[in-house]
C-alpha cells in the first residue's frame, strides 16, 4: 500500500481570504480521512499565507492519521515540531517568500546543517524525511544526514509526462530503487494528479506515500472531495 496524505494548504488559503474560520481546518482534515485519505500534511511558511503554525497543535490534538508537517528549518519550525511532535517532519529548503516548492536540498554541500537539524527534530519522535531530486548522490547524501526517507521532488516528472512519459519517470526509478538500497523509505511529492499518478505508481517501487494537494483540490472542486480522495486511493492502492 502507499499512503495518501492530503496537503491542506489551499484550504488553509481559503480560510485566510476571509479572515474567518471557514472553512475549518480540523472539520475538513477529519472528512478527508473519512473519505479514506492516510494522512493530512501542511506547510506552515514564515508569512503564515496559507497554514498557520498554530493549525500544528489544533491538527495534532484532532485527527487520527499520520501528521505531516513541511517547511523549512527556521527557528519557529523547529519548535513548533518539538512542542507538538507530529509523525513526520518533510524538510524543504524553501527561501522566505517563495512561492511554492521547486527543487531538492543539495545534501551534500549542506550536509553540516542537516544533520544537526534532523538530529534534533528526531528528538521529538519524529519521523523525517527530506525533500529531494532524483539524483542518487543527493540520495546518499540524504542517508548521510541521518534522514529516515527522502521525498522525491516530482515536478519534473509532471512537467514532462506529456512529452514522453518514459524518460520523465527514469531518474525517479533509478532514485527510487537507490534509495531503498541504502535503507531510505520513499515518500513523494508536486504536481501529482489525476493524469499522472498510475504511471509514477506502476514504475516506482517501495513507494511509502505521496502528499498531494494543489491538485487534488483543484479536482475536488468540480468532483467533490470524497470522490476526489477516492479516485486517488483507486489509483494507487485500486481501492475505492
Amino acid at each position: 500500500m502507499t499512503k495518501l496524505s492530503v496537503n491542506l494548504n489551499k484550504v488553509a488559503l481559503i480560510r485566510n481570504s476571509r479572515g474567518a474560520d471557514y472553512p475549518n481546518l480540523v472539520n475538513v482534515a477529519l472528512d478527508c480521512e473519512r473519505f479514506g485519505a492516510d494522512g493530512i500534511t501542511i506547510h506552515p511558511r514564515p508569512d503564515e499565507r496559507h497554514a498557520k503554525y498554530m493549525d500544528v497543535a489544533t491538527l495534532k490534538a484532532a485527527i487520527h492519521s499520520e501528521l505531516n508537517i513541511e517547511g523549512y528549518p527556521d527557528k519557529k519550525f523547529i519548535e513548533t515540531i518539538l512542542n507538538n511532535r507530529p509523525h513526520q517532519v518533510t524538510l524543504v529548503p524553501d527561501e522566505p517568500g517563495q512561492l511554492t516548492s521547486d527543487h531538492g536540498w543539495n545534501t551534500i554541500k549542506q550536509e553540516s546543517f542537516l544533520k544537526d537539524v534532523i538530529q534534533t527534530l528526531k528528538t521529538s519522535g519524529a519521523r523525517v524525511s527530506l525533500f529531494c531530486d532524483p539524483d542518487n548522490k543527493m540520495v546518499d547524501g540524504a542517508k548521510s544526514c541521518g534522514a529516515d526517507r527522502i521525498e522525491l521532488y516530482t515536478g519534473p516528472y509532471s512537467w514532462n509526462y506529456g512529452k514522453h512519459r518514459e524518460s520523465a519517470i527514469q531518474d525517479y526509478v533509478t532514485a527510487a530503487k537507490h534509495a531503498h538500497a541504502i535503507g531510505l523509505g520513499i515518500n513523494a511529492g508536486h504536481d501529482l494528479n489525476l493524469e499522472n499518478l498510475k504511471y509514477f505508481k506502476e514504475n516506482i517501487p517501495f513507494l511509502d506515500e505521496v502528499s498531494i494537494g494543489h491538485a487534488l483540490i483543484c479536482d475536488a472542486i468540480y468532483l467533490g472531495l470524497e470522490n476526489t480522495i477516492r479516485m486517488y486511493q483507486k489509483l494507487l492502492n485500486d481501492v475505492l
